[in-house]
């Protein structure tokens, strides 16, 4: 499990509840952007693309009023954990939530999120909607090596994917496999040589579980 805490253990658990040994080595760590309140005024909805979004949002505002847009269901968990609602979940990718957005709320749309967002929201939706993004935290890679051993590794973001692709390059791959959540997510993995790139049907952890198959029976 490569993804940053406190995702890594979260996913580390469902694995294990499926059968599988779990090593958890994050490649990323997730740090909050200090900043003064955002000022809400004029605001129609908040939309957060994720669970690091929502939680770095929650920290700065205590204005829960808004209604509040989602890119999946994990995040819209989050949300409505942090008191937020009403919340709607796209229950897909980027796109689906664009197209949520567009279909449900007037605007302007604040989107909270990461300082390096892996999709744009706002271009999505330009002409048609006007998108504020709003960067709450960001995400750096924190150096520590992959684990010689493993079998297979989730991939859930592209920021994820290049930090993975940039340490099996240069210490080889050695046939194991990378379940990446999303095609954009598994284009820096195609660099590394003899890595088996496996995408997720869906861009949620649902999916990435079940691209995985079933574990090997242990001996």
């Amino acid at each position: 499990m490569t993804r940053a805490e406190p995702g890594a253990t979260r996913t580390a658990a469902r694995l294990e509840a499926l059968g599988f040994e779990p090593v958890v080595a994050p490649l990323l760590a997730i740090r909050p952007l200090a900043q003064a309140e955002p000022d809400l005024g004029g605001v129609a909805a908040l939309a957060f693309a994720s669970r690091n979004g929502v939680e770095a949002f929650a920290a700065l505002s205590a204005d829960r009023s808004l209604p509040v847009f989602t890119v999946g269901d994990a995040t819209a968990g989050a949300a409505a954990a942090a008191g937020f609602g009403p919340v709607r979940s796209a229950a897909g990718d980027l796109g689906e939530l664009a197209r949520l957005l567009a279909a449900a709320t007037p605007g302007p749309v604040l989107a909270p999120g990461a300082r390096e967002p892996s999709g744009d929201l706002a271009a999505m939706l330009a002409g048609r909607l006007e998108v504020r993004a709003l960067p709450v935290y960001e995400a750096v890679e924190t150096g520590a090596p992959v684990p010689a051993a493993f079998d297979a590794v989730l991939v859930h973001s592209p920021r994820a994917g290049g930090a993975l692709a940039a340490l099996l390059t240069v210490g080889g791959s050695g046939g194991q496999t990378a379940v990446a959540i999303s095609e954009a997510a598994a284009v820096p993995l195609g660099a590394v040589r003899g890595l088996d790139i496996r995408i997720a049907a869906r861009p949620d952890e649902a999916a990435l579980c079940e691209a995985l198959g079933k574990p090997a029976p242990r001996v």
